[in-house]
């Protein structure tokens, strides 16, 4: 392809032309680009991503049983984020365990402790007491695009250390955790993860960190997810602050059923699904705000409310101690209760 350049000399002088030859990269020299992408990436990331192994008691034991090992141990990823031995990883890679100990890329080895742990967001904070550390430089999880090239560094297996690329294959998805909430702002990309990749980091190809890899799809190829770094930041903060993340609760149970037509028409509402409550748990927020069996919550703190998900988001910590109307279908008549959250203790459908 060739560009071609005019050269005015003046009003009377000649007109010059300079044409310049551009040549289009071959194959080798965009794989080589490619490559060097990946390298340069996981070369300034991976003196921070560590090994994590865990104890634990095996659950059901009788002492008189040999046939069960008395310690059972687990593998995982993580990575430290600050350079005093903060290191994020998944929650379901230490929960419940007995000893933590963290391998770093250098080949030290050293006891943690576990700093917070938040099974809601399936993000946990550990931490060691190490010199010479190397923090991983942490991205922005909502600057980044559909196709963009990712990294992903962990420990499959045991294979201390192991690098895989792909792309970014959608943004925003949702991930349900083991508590049975849902995960928001999941990031989904194809670069392989296996069992021991959890907790590890996902990362562009300047070396930033935008995910913490979670989960795959099984049996399926190239569907795996990580959290957003920016969740993670968050709930990082407040783990190292307060060792949890608050949430509010109100002391429902119920489920998520559709709205008459004749409802939403006449009420004018923007959901056609609510929230069945079932069961009010007895000296509960929801029990003195009048909340009854029966009802259907279609709106919080003036804001829609389609399903029980949608009221686990917006229990936020925000709202906890803070006066909020709550939005009630009862029969067929419309209904606002003044409603205050309190810190959760509830597990799985109960809002």
């Amino acid at each position: 392809m060739q560009q071609v350049f005019r050269l005015m000399a003046g009003d009377s002088g000649p007109t010059q032309e300079i044409r310049l030859l551009e040549t289009a990269p071959t194959d080798e020299q965009l794989l080589d680009a490619y490559s060097q992408a990946v390298i340069t990436a996981s070369e300034k990331v991976s003196p921070s991503v560590v090994n994590i192994e865990v104890h634990h008691q095996p659950r059901h034991r009788r002492p008189t049983d040999p046939g069960r090992p008395r310690e059972m141990r687990g593998n995982g990823s993580g990575f430290v984020f600050t350079p005093d031995g903060f290191i994020l990883t998944n929650s379901h890679v230490v929960h419940e365990a007995t000893k933590i100990e963290v391998a770093l890329s250098d080949g030290r080895r050293f006891q943690a402790d576990l700093i917070g742990n938040d099974p809601d967001t399936d993000l946990a904070v550990v931490r060691i007491d190490a010199p010479n550390l190397v923090s991983a430089s942490l991205g922005d999880s909502q600057a980044i695009r559909t196709g963009q090239l990712v990294i992903a560094i962990g420990n499959p297996y045991g294979f201390q250390f192991t690098v895989t690329a792909g792309v970014v294959s959608a943004l925003g998805r949702s991930l349900r955790s083991t508590s049975g909430r849902l995960i928001d702002d999941v990031i989904q990309t194809d670069a392989a993860l296996n069992p021991g990749n959890s907790g590890g980091p996902l990362v562009t190809t300047r070396g930033e960190v935008i995910g913490v890899n979670t989960a795959v799809i099984l049996p399926a190829q190239g569907i795996c997810f990580a959290i957003g770094i920016n969740t993670a930041k968050f709930v990082a903060g407040r783990l190292i602050k307060d060792g949890k993340i608050r949430r509010g609760y109100i002391g429902v149970g119920g489920q998520t059923v559709p709205l008459p037509r004749r409802l939403i028409r006449y009420h004018q509402l923007p959901v056609e699904t609510g929230i069945l409550v079932v069961t009010v748990e007895p000296n509960s927020p929801a029990q003195h705000a009048g909340l009854v069996e029966g009802d259907v919550i279609v709106g919080f703190a003036g804001r829609p409310v389609a399903g029980i998900d949608d009221l686990h988001r917006l229990l936020a910590e925000e709202q906890l101690g803070v006066q909020s109307t709550l939005t009630v279908l009862r029969r067929a008549d419309r209904i606002e209760l003044e409603i205050v959250a309190e810190e959760s203790k509830a597990k799985t459908e109960e809002g």
